[in-house]
Order: C-alpha cells, then structure tokens, then sequence
C-alpha cells in the first residue's frame, strides 16, 4: 500500500525552512506522495449564506505554488493536488502550470480535480459555479490535448482552441496522472469514464464504499474502459470535529487499524492529513516530522515496502 501525506498549510507560521524540512522529511521517511489541498479564498458567513465548513481565516497556501516549491527541495516523492478545484481555474493555464511542474519535478505530478463546494468562491474568482460538473468534463478532455497533441484544435461548448501549440509537454505526456476526488454519483460516474484514479471521500464505511466502488467500475465499463486500471485512494481520516477525531491520531494503532481496513475495501493507496495530525496535539514540524515516522514506521510494519 502506498501513503500520500496531504501536507499542512500551517507549515508556512515556521518560516519558508521549515516548510522544506517538512517536505524533505516526508521524503526521507519514505512517503510515497505529497498532495496538496486547494482553496483560494474562503468565505465569511453572511446574511444569505451559511458558514463555510472551514473556518474563514484557515490558512491555505496556494497548491501550485507549494507544490513548485517543494519540487525544488525534493528528489523522489510524488507531487499532487487533493483536490485542485478545477471548474474555477481557465483549464489552459492548469494545463501550462501542470506541464511546468511536472517538467522540473522530473515528471513527478500526479492532478487531482474535483469541482468543489462553495459558491461564494466561485464567485470571486469570476466563474459560474452552477455549470461546475459539465465545465470539470470538459476540461479534463481539453487538458489532455494539451498534454499530448503538438497542434492543439479543440471545440468544446465552455473552451476552445484553434491551432494552438503548448509547450514543453509534460514528461508524463498524456499519462500524467489525471484523479478524480469526490463522493456524488456525478463525481463517481466522472472517475469511471474520464479519471485515472479516485481520492475517495475520508469517512466511508465499507458499505457506501462497496457502493461507491460499483459506480465507479459500471461508469468504466459502460465506456469500455477497463475498471482495474482506475487507481484507488482514501484519505484515512479528516480533520477532527469531535473528540473521538481529536483522538484518531494520537494513537498509531487507529491508523494502522484504518489502513488495513481500506486496502481489503481494495484501495492501493492511503492517505494522512497532517493538518488533522497538527489539530490532534502535534503542533510544530519537528513533532508532525517525529509522528509522521512513527506512523510510517507502523504501516511498514503492517505492510511492507
């Protein structure tokens, strides 16, 4: 099984150092992946609209960036988004920025896109947020033909090329890795016909994730698609809300308890967030860089290399 650590924003309060010591250590350790969480901006709660799942100051740095940023301190660990909003990003300038990161990471990128959840976000970034789901199609479709074809003509209902060239092409080429996060029959049906791989909702219990997983390889098969060679990833946890989440990670044996119940769900990959690890009491980069080696540590044990 292969571990993607979704690194911590709160990093940053240390200084740039200790962001790359962080991202240095998780590649030491020998985690396989960092992914990195997207929002822009989050909103306030006002008068026509509810308070956002997170607070409005949460500190979140921008995921490509980081990512640039990490790629220079790092050698071998997998760079990724879990997940880049992508309907409110112009697909063309992800498919420029992707193929830039993926070309000086010495083709370590692996894009996770999901089509997100609050408007208000949307909003200030110019995009329509009630068309998210037909525009996230077709801007994987488009975001292909950038990674491949040397003349880029594209006629789509939301965007178009005409004889248009990119690049460098990402090394990757074509089979950079495109995966497909969220749990909504449309996300599902998404990740069976266009995705290479599914960031599975943390939370699902083995029921709604037989179910999830069904949907998934029905969508492939309807397209002619083989389903087994749709990558699996679940986040084992999320951020704690409650104090039985408060307590998840401070104890090594839930991880391993979690993990081993999400590879026989059938899943190749896992993933810890570290921003829940840093809420659960470990709140400095050397204390998530000693927790993140003794979980490794565990899952090693559990799992080999």
């Amino acid at each position: 099984m292969k571990i993607s650590i979704e690194f911590p924003s709160v990093a940053y309060r240390e200084g740039p150092a200790a962001v790359t010591r962080l991202a240095r250590a998780i590649e030491d350790i020998g985690y396989d992946q960092i992914d990195m969480f997207d929002h822009v901006v989050m909103g306030y709660p006002t008068d026509t609209r509810a308070a956002p799942m997170y607070p409005p100051q949460m500190p979140i740095m921008e995921a490509l960036m980081t990512l640039a940023f990490v790629a220079a301190a790092t050698k071998r660990v997998g760079l990724g988004t879990e997940v880049l909003v992508l309907p409110q990003r112009q697909p063309t300038l992800v498919a420029k920025q992707i193929s830039t990161l993926d070309t000086l990471s010495d083709g370590r990128v692996r894009l996770g896109v999901g089509v997100g959840w609050q408007a208000s976000e949307y909003e200030a970034l110019g995009e329509n947020f009630n068309d998210r789901g037909r525009r996230m199609d077709e801007a994987i479709l488009f975001l292909r033909h950038w990674f491949r074809d040397s003349k880029v003509d594209f006629d789509g209902e939301y965007y178009s090329a005409v004889a248009m060239a990119m690049e460098p092409k990402p090394p990757q080429g074509e089979k950079l890795p495109i995966w497909v996060g969220g749990g909504s029959p449309a996300a599902l049906k998404r990740t069976g016909e266009l995705g290479d791989g599914w960031l599975g909702t943390a939370g699902l219990d083995a029921r709604r994730t037989t179910r999830a997983l069904q949907t998934i390889h029905g969508a492939a098969e309807a397209v002619g698609r083989d389903p087994g060679t749709i990558g699996l990833q679940m986040m084992l946890d999320v951020p704690p809300r409650d104090e039985a989440g408060r307590q998840f990670y401070k104890d090594d044996d839930n991880v391993v308890r979690r993990a081993v119940e999400v590879h026989r769900q059938g899943f190749g990959w896992g993933a810890l967030n570290a921003t829940a690890i840093f809420q659960a009491g470990y709140r400095s980069v050397d204390a998530l860089i000693d927790k993140l080696d003794s979980i490794h540590a565990r899952l090693r044990a559990e799992f080999g290399r």
